[in-house]
């Protein structure tokens, strides 16, 4: 089976509760997941959580809304992960965040396809601090047995506080690391689109409330273009930086 699994918690330190904040009526965590599910190459959207009592509120919602769930360890990101892969039999996986409400479906299968036809280990848009798109349209594609090499023999800290660092940084050669894979026409990498500050929030409450259409999903890149017409939008954020991976 070939899935996006997605990270989601309530409890992140920098905006609490983020992925139960509202977009046009509906949680953050409903639009990652409609979002998708618009992918052609994933069979499942699969939500992995913490078994933290404040993660219930995520496991009613997944139950609510017919998506499948795994709850595990909240410091052992890796762990978590790998299990949620292992307990659905997940071979292909693209892993995305559940803080990106503007995650595109069609960047998804780009990289699964560049995956696939590089018989890659592990190929994305994103490679350590490089990216081919804007922060909140990172996806990695990678294989079960990458994953579970990963699980097996990482042994540093940030290593388990994340999933691929393992793989992507390749220090015992071991995997066949793919190119970053290239964005489509009118993709740029100098926009925020995700949404780990209030300020993240702020942004996308106003591009939800110019593009959003019940039934649909809006354009990543009618939004770029209208990001490029309104500076005074993409200052509100733009001072923003992203956490160190170490």
């Amino acid at each position: 089976m070939t899935a996006i699994i997605n990270l989601a918690r309530m409890g992140s330190t920098r905006f609490p509760g983020k992925i139960m904040k509202e977009l046009a009526s509906k949680p953050v965590l409903w639009h990652v997941v409609n979002r998708c599910r618009k992918s052609k190459m994933a069979d499942q959207v699969i939500v992995a959580t913490t078994d933290n009592s404040e993660d219930d509120i995520v496991e009613k919602f997944c139950e609510e809304n017919k998506i499948l769930c795994y709850r595990g360890s909240s410091e052992n990101v890796l762990e978590r992960y790998y299990q949620a892969a292992k307990k659905y039999g997940v071979n292909d996986i693209a892993r995305v965040t559940s803080d990106c409400p503007l995650i595109d479906p069609r960047i998804i299968d780009l990289c699964f396809d560049a995956f696939r036809k590089g018989k890659y280990d592990y190929s994305g848009n994103v490679l350590g601090e490089e990216r081919s798109v804007p922060i909140g349209l990172e996806v990695e594609v990678f294989s079960f047995s990458s994953l579970e090499k990963s699980y097996q023999e990482a042994a540093e800290v940030y290593e388990k506080e994340h999933v691929t660092p393992y793989i992507w940084e390749n220090k015992k050669g071991e995997f066949k690391i793919g190119p970053i894979v290239a964005p489509l026409s009118g993709y740029r990498a100098d926009y925020r689109l995700t949404m780990d500050y209030p300020e993240d929030f702020e942004t996308l409450e106003k591009i939800y409330r110019e593009f959003y259409e019940p039934g649909n999903i809006i354009s990543v890149p009618a939004v770029l273009k209208y990001l490029d017409r309104h500076p005074e939008v993409v200052k509100i954020n733009a001072h923003r930086r992203q956490k160190p991976l170490k």
